[in-house]
């Protein structure tokens, strides 16, 4: 895992919730499962995934490589594989988007819905320039010409901070650094005003002081526009940090959610807790070997059939192995999906 700093009791003030929201959430995902054919048979990625999230709320998803945090992801925006089988219920507004043409789903991605995908080295086209890549979402979503989409393709590099923004309008991904490929991706993914922003791992493979920069940045953009943010990470510390509720994903299951705070302060699940004990800490004595959980994240089609954790979970008993385990209530908004939350 990558090195977390000391976890807060609760989210920083940039993450604070403002009024309870009222209404039809921005968006509901409902029992959500998505099975993907694989030379081994289907596997099922995602077992009755359940989510909601409002305007203006931050939403966070964490877990292991191969948890489903990014085919949520994928599954959100309508990117899934063509063979892919999926049941349940996405809503945006109200509106059911299972099932839509793609037609229909390219007026939505780009335009309401904006994602940040996982590796700035790879998402930009190496073809194109920086100001025709933010300027394409423009032309085909808001009808500019190619002046105007030229002239707000600048804007929104100035608006998230790129240094000699400019100058930079003409210039190709590979002359750019990361950190600044990383602000370049953002000013795509805002440049329709989407109502939600996706961002899958978007600190990956920038140094510390960079990914704070970016954090710090999506935060801002977010509190300004309005948006939903829906972070996805596989630190603990971002995600304390920057989100005000927080899904733990383990084998294509949430199982624990919450408000982060709460989420925190009681680590219900053996994953989650398996989680914040490996976390790097400053202050160890040198040569002190970090907590691991034991064994690795299972393929997709290799998921036990009950708990996906009972393979490694230090507290399983055979009822854990036999069923999928329900949703367990432990406080006010906080569950986790597991029959020995009381264990010792």
């Amino acid at each position: 895992m990558t090195a977390a700093p000391a976890v807060p009791a609760s989210p920083a003030d940039r993450a604070a919730p403002g009024p309870a929201p009222t209404g039809v959430p921005l968006l509901a995902v409902q029992d959500l499962h998505v099975t993907l054919n694989t030379p081994r048979g289907p596997a099922e990625a995602l077992r009755g995934v359940s989510l909601s999230i409002s305007r203006g709320q931050t939403l966070g998803l964490i877990g292991e490589s191969g948890c489903g945090k990014s085919i949520t992801a994928l599954a959100l925006m309508g990117l899934l594989p063509d063979n892919a089988q999926v049941a349940g219920s996405l809503r945006l507004e109200g509106r059911e988007l299972l099932g839509l043409p793609e037609d229909d789903w390219c007026a939505l991605r780009g335009n309401r819905l904006a994602m940040v995908f996982q590796e700035p080295m790879t998402a930009l086209n190496p073809l194109h320039s920086i100001g025709r890549q933010i300027g394409e979402s423009l032309r085909l979503h808001k009808g500019l010409d190619s002046a105007a989409a030229r002239a707000e393709a600048l804007r929104l590099l100035e608006r998230v901070q790129l240094p000699q923004a400019a100058r930079r309008l003409d210039a190709y991904p590979h002359q750019m650094s990361g950190g600044q490929r990383q602000r370049v991706v953002l000013a795509i993914a805002l440049a329709c005003g989407p109502d939600l922003l996706i961002a899958d791992e978007p600190t990956t493979a920038l140094d510390v002081t960079l990914q704070r920069e970016v954090l710090d940045l999506i935060a801002q953009l977010v509190a300004e526009d309005g948006m939903a943010l829906l972070l996805i990470s596989h630190d603990l510390g971002v995600m304390a940090e920057n989100v005000q509720r927080m899904l733990v994903m383990y084998g294509g299951t949430v199982v624990e959610s919450g408000p982060t705070d709460a989420v925190f302060a009681r680590l219900a699940h053996p994953y989650t807790r398996g989680l914040f004990a490996a976390r790097p800490r400053l202050g160890l004595a040198r040569g002190t070997r970090l907590a691991t959980i034991a064994g690795r994240v299972p393929e997709l089609i290799d998921l036990p059939a009950g708990c996906p954790f009972s393979d490694r979970c230090d507290r399983v008993v055979p009822d854990c192995r036999r069923a999928l385990p329900p949703a367990v209530r432990v406080g006010a908004e906080h569950s986790a999906r597991c029959i020995r939350l009381d264990a010792s």
